[in-house]
């Protein structure tokens, strides 16, 4: 700007000319003073012009500014040159404007498709939006996670900008149908639910009353399965309201916990009965087993029939031991009648002890027999019974053999 000759002068009569590569031109009139504070104001116009310059280049390169504002700028400066009433380097400065020129259209290109894209992409999103909300309402029954997801999916929508006014319309009344659509289906279904509910409550109120007839029995195995029977029902049978439910589950669960609870009880104490038996019984077998069979067969024998009889008279054990304790006293008793065979083969038919003593364990079977039907037990009238008819035919076989 201080040396103003270089771009302009002023001629006697106060006409301002500039200088460019074109030839001179009249940029005004200068009368109120020397020639060069007339150069010095419009060298001043010069240097704002340059300094508008500076800044859009600084804007357009550091991002600040929109391209296509700068590149309008830009254009409005270079436009303006051939009249600007400005001296200084004007051809300079607009090879500068138009580098800036290819610049900012290069920047506002880049700007109109990543726009573009933006648009695309906001499009994309809200049309995916819409159409998980469209599935939804089509197709969920998991009503509180898709009612929350349709919530979500509004609030995500409002976040999106860029899609053009009318499309981004037509966007929102699909959704908007979508919406309602589910939520008609919703109220369909709890309605629908409601009733399913009273039905339940009343299938289970009957349930509920079946139980607590069956609370007292005490036929164990039947009424276990019916209870279990029961349960099944319950568990078959749709939800009642959440109040209803909880109340006929605890008048269920108390039923089959008393008839459970008192079937313990019985069965336990059976146990009990059955494990002192199982104590018995394993002393008798190891009695029984300690017998010398081949020293002293005839009283080993008599000690057998008398461990027999109180084995018989000892009562149940339980099921998983009762067949080993069985097969061990069998075998003793496999054992001496073996031995008592082979001396009762050496002696003659009449005096045969084994014969007498078989006789006599008969005569002994009759009178257990006899006791029972006397007492009137059942259970061991059928064993007397059982016993008496194996001794009478071990008896026979003994007899014919001789």
């Amino acid at each position: 700007m201080s040396d103003w000759t270089a771009f302009g002068r002023v001629d006697a009569d106060g006409t301002v000319y500039v200088k460019t590569a074109e030839g001179e031109r009249v940029v005004g009139s200068w009368q109120a003073g020397a020639p060069e504070e007339g150069l010095a104001h419009f060298a001043r116009r010069f240097a704002d012009l340059v300094t508008e310059v500076d800044l859009t280049e600084a804007r357009l390169n550091s991002g600040a500014a929109d391209a296509g504002h700068s590149l309008t700028t830009i254009k409005r400066i270079r436009a303006s040159l051939p009249e600007a009433h400005v001296v200084g380097d004007i051809d300079a400065l607009a090879a500068r404007l138009d580098k800036l020129t290819e610049v900012a259209e290069a920047k506002a290109g880049e700007a109109k498709a990543a726009k573009e894209a933006a648009r695309g992409e906001a499009l994309a999103r809200k049309t995916a939006l819409v159409e998980e909300a469209e599935k939804l309402a089509a197709e969920s029954t998991g009503w509180k996670t898709a009612g929350d997801r349709l919530k979500e999916i509004l609030d995500e929508w409002k976040t999106i900008r860029g899609v053009d006014k009318k499309t981004d319309g037509e966007l929102w009344k699909r959704f908007a149908a979508a919406r309602d659509g589910f939520t008609r289906r919703r109220g369909a279904h709890f309605a629908s639910l409601d009733q399913q509910r009273k039905q339940a409550q009343t299938v289970k109120e009957e349930l509920v009353a079946e139980a607590e007839k069956l609370k007292e029995s005490t036929d164990w195995a039947a009424t276990a399965n019916q209870l279990k029977d029961l349960m099944a029902q319950w568990k078959a049978a749709p939800r009642a309201s959440k109040e209803a439910e909880q109340k006929l589950w605890e008048r269920f669960r108390a039923a089959q916990d008393d008839f459970f609870t008192r079937r313990s009880e019985v069965f336990s104490a059976r146990d009990n009965e059955q494990r002192a038996n199982l104590e018995r019984k394993q002393a008798l077998l190891a009695e029984a087993e300690a017998l010398d069979v081949d020293g002293d067969p005839k009283g080993a024998q008599a000690k057998l029939r008398d461990i027999q009889a109180q084995w018989h008279e000892a009562g149940r054990v339980p099921r998983e031991a009762a067949a080993g304790l069985e097969r061990r006293l069998r075998a003793v008793d496999d054992k001496v009648r073996e031995v008592m065979d082979s001396a009762w083969r050496r002696t003659t038919k009449e005096d045969n002890p084994l014969l007498a003593q078989m006789r006599t364990q008969v005569a002994e079977a009759e009178e257990r027999l006899a006791r029972a039907q006397a007492a009137g037990d059942a259970r061991r009238v059928k064993e007397a019974e059982q016993a008496l008819a194996s001794k009478r035919q071990f008896l026979q076989l003994a007899e014919q053999a001789g």
